[in-house]
């Protein structure tokens, strides 16, 4: 679903181990790696859309996750001006996600990457907290840090970790001469 300002209505996924680290994928046949993420369809809620694309994506169902927390309204990304295909309509801008913060509940032994018929992810670790948003694809790395910042207190709580407010930058890349 794209809504009328060219925003397609999406939910993140950040899915938390026992020790408080973050799952972390590398996108099938790319380089990228993310949080696992994907649209809302038109019949369903974004709780719905996030346990079909769970399941899609690592193979988990509902009853091996618990939700810790949701952001609070939507968060906006646009999409650079090259992934956007204006010959399509409604044309697609960026997305509009609702992030989820899951705890694994069961072992790592169930996370599937080919749990459906076109899998997303080929490869997948477990990350420090704010790794994701220093190595994302630079136009998801504000809502990376903004997902992040809204969950970074509730981690806290639960794993008695210091993670700071700001995550780390990458460090600049030097011109070459």
């Amino acid at each position: 679903m794209i809504d009328i300002d060219g925003y397609r209505l999406n939910v993140g996924i950040v899915l938390l181990n026992d020790a408080g680290r973050l799952f972390w994928a590398r996108r099938i046949h790319r380089d990228g790696w993310q949080f696992p993420q994907g649209g809302i369809r038109s019949d369903e809620t974004p709780e719905e859309a996030m346990f079909r694309e769970l399941e899609e994506e690592t193979g988990l169902t509902g009853e091996q996750v618990e939700i810790v927390a949701s952001t609070h309204g939507w968060l906006r990304y646009r999409l650079p001006e090259r992934y956007v295909r204006r010959h399509q309509r409604p044309t697609c801008i960026g997305q509009k996600q609702v992030w989820y913060l899951l705890r694994l509940r069961g072992t790592e032994d169930a996370l599937q990457l080919d749990a459906s018929d076109k899998p997303e992810f080929d490869l997948w670790r477990w990350v420090d907290f704010w790794y994701p948003a220093a190595h994302v694809v630079p136009f998801k790395r504000d809502v990376y840090e903004r997902a992040l910042r809204q969950f970074a207190p509730l981690v806290e709580q639960l794993f008695s970790m210091e993670l700071g407010s700001q995550p780390p930058r990458p460090a600049p890349v030097a011109a070459e001469s």
